[in-house]
């Protein structure tokens, strides 16, 4: 067997350095993004020691990209879509504009053609697809309003650079020829995208729609979690793949479409928690790519350059959205969140650039800033937040210690506010799947007070406007745990399927209530250890209760016979 493996290479030396790298930032407090892409300038052509495939890394990188959307598109209904359609689609188009101006003044005074300077601004003007996802995931902001805007934001910025993509060969000439082109030659091509496009959505939201939906259930009855799995990797990959083949759309488009059909069943959780494993390592490899197209030197070479390429991403697109989002009158925070989501540039960046240079639009040294301009935007963005929480944060309390001040508002933060429940002596329960809701039922039965966590949009509305108390958020998060209100608490029940979350969790509220009763679910030996070493007072584990159940139900053995029949014992009440 041949050793010369350059794939599982990448994946293996990728994956090492990011997760080393990413541990030791999380160390210093620093986002782990960080590592991840320190990790790709490690493996990329600029440094010494290993050199990784860059192709290869960007194909890796794409089924990131389609995993991650399409798990966006799992908790993203078409009404979501179209209830921020009045924002995303202007908001989308005048922010673009504004990048692209600004773009091409750059370029202007760098001594670059018109040609090269609308492929840089258009370069600038788009934000990546995984950072804006994980941004607005790590504050549990995907579900909100602002998240809504944020993803129709950046669904109408993929749908322009896919027209973008398509049209840059046809106007080419015009750029490069000053006479003899034809302007005409460009709405052929522009009719023929727009169709494509069209017809994409049309035969997802009718073919799609009934197709999707039916093949899970169907697979599901199987009973086979293996080919259930399979499935949904199928319909994830199969409709990007298929949306870029066959109608010209963006990889990312087409899964996040998939997604947003298959959010249709009721079996769409279970579907998000089979391909995040996969969307999570596939994700590390995006940044990992990214710094491995990094020429650190770029720096030293052009160090004022730099310094506007990343002043025009970080500052003047978060102007232009922040003015946008305000006009269409949504609160400070609202716009203050919108503008910190977009002020980074990625995956089309990079594919635009390649493109402008392949077609001799745009210089290679064109190329280079607008790379060192994502991984730098890439890697203040997380200060960006952290400095937004801290200053919406601060300035709440403010407002709050203002002497004869108004009643105040809810407060604004990044964060999603949660109110404290008002229950005491009550059940906290932590997953409302299968196990939870089978509980909810028995405890609501005998009357007890209950507060169910769900992390689960569709289960949450589920839920709403009956008996038990919802709280919309992940548990191991602590301002979600502060709101359940723990430290007056009966007893946590963590119904969560992973040990992992699990663990989590239980450390949460112990560190609330040392004396709190915590019980926990897990699957395996080594789960029950895990649970308990976070806090767990009692851990059951399914297969014992099973067991338990069956050893129950086997009848006890036949007296010899000619034996007296034993009297039978007295019931015993259960303990």
């Amino acid at each position: 067997m041949s050793h010369h493996t350059p794939l599982i290479t990448l994946i293996v030396v990728g994956l090492v350095l990011a997760f080393a790298l990413g541990a030791l930032a999380h160390r210093f407090r620093v986002s782990p993004l960080v590592g991840y892409l320190l990790a790709g300038v490690l493996v990329g052509p600029f440094t010494p020691g290993y050199v990784g495939d860059q192709d290869m890394a960007n194909e890796l990188a794409e089924i990131g990209v389609i995993l991650l959307m399409f798990g966006v598109g799992l908790h993203f209904s078409l009404d979501d879509l179209l209830s921020v359609r009045a924002i995303a689609i202007p908001g989308a188009i005048v922010q673009i504009a504004t990048a692209t101006l600004l773009g091409m003044g750059l370029a202007w005074w760098l001594g670059w053609p018109i040609g090269a300077g609308l492929v840089f601004g258009l370069a600038l003007s788009v934000a990546s697809t995984v950072v804006l996802l994980r941004a607005l995931q790590e504050r549990r902001l995907l579900e909100t309003e602002r998240g809504r805007i944020a993803v129709g934001w950046l669904i109408v910025e993929d749908i322009a650079m896919v027209l973008t993509l398509v049209m840059l060969p046809a106007l080419a000439p015009a750029f490069t020829r000053a006479a003899g082109y034809e302007w005409s030659t460009l709405a052929l091509p522009l009719l023929i995208t727009v169709g494509k496009v069209v017809a994409f959505v049309a035969i997802m939201l009718i073919v799609g729609k009934r197709v999707i939906p039916w093949l899970l259930h169907y697979v599901a009855h199987t009973g086979s979690r293996e080919l259930f799995r399979l499935a949904v990797l199928a319909t994830a990959l199969g409709c990007a793949f298929g949306a870029a083949a066959l109608f010209g759309v963006s990889f990312a488009l087409g899964a996040f479409f998939a997604g947003m059909i298959m959010s249709e069943s009721e079996l769409s959780q279970r579907a998000a928690n089979e391909t995040l494993p996969l969307r999570d390592a596939f994700a590390v490899l995006f940044f990992v790519s990214v710094g491995m197209l990094v020429d650190p030197m770029i720096v030293v070479r052009e160090p004022v350059a730099v310094l506007v390429t990343v002043l025009i991403i970080v500052l003047g697109k978060s102007v232009a959205a922040y003015a946008i989002v305000r006009l269409f009158g949504h609160s400070h925070a609202t716009a203050l969140t919108i503008s910190a989501s977009l002020a980074q540039i990625g995956e089309f960046s990079f594919i635009l650039a390649g493109l402008g240079v392949s077609l001799a639009l745009l210089p290679e040294r064109g190329r280079d800033l607008v790379l060192a301009g994502a991984i730098i935007s890439i890697l203040l963005n997380p200060l960006f937040f952290a400095w937004l929480d801290r200053t919406l944060a601060r300035r709440d309390a403010t407002k709050a210690a203002a002497p004869d001040a108004a009643p105040a508002a809810p407060a604004e933060s990044a964060r999603e506010e949660i109110p404290l429940t008002a229950l005491s002596d009550h059940v906290v329960l932590i997953g409302h799947g299968r196990v939870g809701s089978f509980v909810s039922e028995q405890l609501l039965k005998t009357g007890t007070p209950l507060l169910v966590i769900e992390e689960d949009v569709d289960r949450v509305n589920t839920l709403k406007g009956k008996s038990p108390e919802t709280i919309a958020g992940n548990a191991a998060h602590p301002d979600v745990m502060r709101a359940a209100n723990v430290e007056a608490a009966r007893c946590v029940l963590v119904a969560v399927p992973d040990a992992f979350e699990g663990g989590q969790i239980v450390a949460q509220a112990r560190e609330r209530n040392a004396s709190l009763l915590i019980v926990a679910r897990a699957h395996s030996e080594a789960e029950i250890e895990h649970l308990k070493k976070h806090g767990a007072t009692a851990v059951v584990m399914g297969e014992h209760e099973i067991a338990k159940a069956m050893v129950a139900a086997v009848p006890p053995a036949a007296p010899p016979a000619g034996s007296a029949t034993p009297e039978p014992s007295p019931p015993v009440a259960p303990a």
